[in-house]
C-alpha cells in the first residue's frame, strides 16, 4: 500500500512538475531577450558611445517591430559610463546580478572594455565589445567577442600602405589611454614585419591640449619620412593642428579610431591629406557596384540618416550594428537565447558581411576579420577618399 500511496504520489508529482515546466517554458518564451550595454554616450569617448547608442535604440526598435528575434522581443537596459572604467565595472555588474541580461553588447573603449572582462567571463554570459584593442580578443576568451578591426590589423594596414610608398623611417606619437598605448605596443611589433623603424617615439595624455614640444623632436628626427599617431578623441585633432603648424613635410597617419566626420571637423583645414585605414562604411557610395559590403553599408547608412541627419554615420555607430545583427544571427541559429548555445554560435558565425567586412569566427578568433577587411582612405577637401 505504501509503495502504491509513493508511486502515485511520484507520478502525480511528476506530472505536476511537467505542468509547471511547460508553462515557465511558454513564459520563458513570451518574456523579453534582455540586452544590456554600457557606452560612452557622454564624455570624451562620446563621439564612439553616442552613434552606438543610437544604433542599438533604432535597429532593436525595427527588430521588434518584424516581429522580434525566434518571436521574443528584444528589450535593450543601457548604462552611460562616459568612457569611464570604473563605472563601466559597476554597471557590467548591475547588468549581470540584478538586470539578469541575456547578454551584453558595449564597451565602447578599450579600457572599459578590459575592466568588465572577468565579471562576464565568471557570469558565463556573451559580449560582445565595440572597442578596438586586440588585448580584448588575444588571447582569446571564451565569452568575449568584437566587431570592429583591431589597433594591431591598424598598424599593419598602414604600414603596408607605407611600404608601398617606399617609407621605411617612421615618427610615433601616441595617447597614453588604454586604446593608444595598445596601439603604440602593436606598431612597435609589427613594425618590422613591413619593413619599417619607427625612429622617434613620443607620447601625451588624454588631457593634453598641445603636442608641439613632442612632434618638435619628432621633427628633428633625422631621416623621418612619416608620422602615425594610435589614438582617438580629441588628442588626435590636435596632433593634426600641431603637425599642420609646425610645416611637416611628411605624410600623417591616423588610426580608425578617429573615423568620423567629427576628427575632420576638429581638424579643419589641417586633416588635408591625413591617412587612416577605416571600415568601408565611410566611403559606402564609392565602393564599387558588385562590392559584396555595398548593400550592408549603403542600408545601414541611409538608415541612421534618415533619423539623425545627413553626414551623421560614423564607423562607430556601424560596430554597433555588426554586433547586434551577429548576436540575432547567433540566436536564430542556436534556436534559443540560452546563454552557451549563443556564444557557441557566434564562435561558429562564417561570411557574415558587416560594416567592417566579412566576418568568419573561429575557436581561435573571436573578432573574424582579416586585413582585407580596412579600407585605406585620405581626407580631400573635407571629405574621405578611397586610396585602396
Amino acid at each position: 500500500m505504501f509503495k502504491r500511496m509513493t508511486t502515485g504520489l511520484l507520478v502525480g508529482g511528476a506530472a505536476l512538475a511537467a505542468t509547471f515546466g511547460a508553462a515557465a517554458t511558454a513564459q520563458a518564451q513570451d518574456d523579453p531577450i534582455r540586452v544590456g550595454s554600457f557606452l560612452a554616450v557622454t564624455g570624451p569617448a562620446s563621439f564612439l558611445g553616442d552613434p552606438e547608442l543610437k544604433t542599438l535604440e533604432m535597429y532593436i526598435d525595427r527588430i521588434n517591430g518584424a516581429g522580434g528575434v525566434g518571436g521574443r522581443q528584444l528589450e535593450l537596459v543601457h548604462y552611460d559610463t562616459g568612457g569611464d572604467a570604473n563605472k563601466a565595472r559597476t554597471f557590467a555588474k548591475r547588468l549581470l546580478e540584478e538586470d539578469e541580461v541575456d547578454v551584453i553588447l558595449g564597451g565602447s573603449t578599450t579600457g572599459t572594455t578590459m575592466a568588465v572582462i572577468p565579471l562576464v567571463e565568471r557570469a558565463e554570459i556573451p559580449f560582445v565589445s565595440f572597442a578596438g584593442g586586440v588585448v580584448i580578443i588575444d588571447p582569446v576568451k571564451p565569452w568575449v567577442f568584437k566587431t570592429p578591426h583591431t589597433d594591431r590589423m591598424a598598424c599593419g594596414k598602414i604600414f603596408e600602405d607605407m611600404q608601398a610608398r617606399g617609407i621605411t623611417k617612421v615618427g610615433m606619437i601616441s595617447g597614453t589611454g588604454g586604446f593608444g598605448k595598445s596601439m603604440r605596443a602593436q606598431c612597435l611589433d609589427v613594425g618590422p614585419d613591413y619593413g619599417v623603424e619607427i625612429v622617434a617615439d613620443e607620447t601625451y595624455a588624454p588631457s593634453d591640449t598641445d603636442m608641439v614640444a613632442q612632434l618638435t623632436k619628432i621633427k628633428n628626427t633625422e631621416g623621418l619620412e612619416a608620422v602615425v599617431n594610435p589614438g582617438f578623441g580629441q588628442g588626435p585633432a590636435i596632433v593634426t593642428k600641431n603637425f599642420a603648424q609646425l610645416g611637416f613635410e611628411v605624410p600623417l597617419y591616423q588610426s580608425h579610431g578617429v573615423a568620423s566626420k567629427k576628427f575632420i571637423e576638429l581638424a579643419g583645414d589641417a586633416a588635408e591629406g591625413v591617412r587612416l585605414p577605416a571600415a568601408a562604411l565611410l566611403v559606402a557610395e564609392k565602393l564599387p557596384m558588385d562590392d559584396p559590403q555595398r548593400p550592408i553599408v549603403m542600408g545601414y547608412k541611409s538608415t541612421y540618416e534618415a533619423v539623425h541627419g545627413e553626414g551623421s554615420v560614423s564607423t562607430f555607430g556601424g560596430h554597433a550594428y555588426d554586433g547586434l545583427m551577429m548576436y540575432k544571427a547567433a540566436v536564430e541559429a542556436a534556436g534559443s537565447a540560452e546563454p552557451a548555445a549563443v556564444r557557441d554560435a557566434l564562435e561558429n558565425i562564417t561570411g557574415f558581411i558587416g560594416t567592417a567586412g566579412e566576418v568568419n569566427m573561429s575557436a581561435d578568433d573571436h573578432l573574424g576579420l582579416d586585413l582585407s577587411a580596412f579600407r585605406m582612405l585620405e581626407i580631400r577637401d573635407g571629405d574621405w577618399v578611397l586610396v585602396n
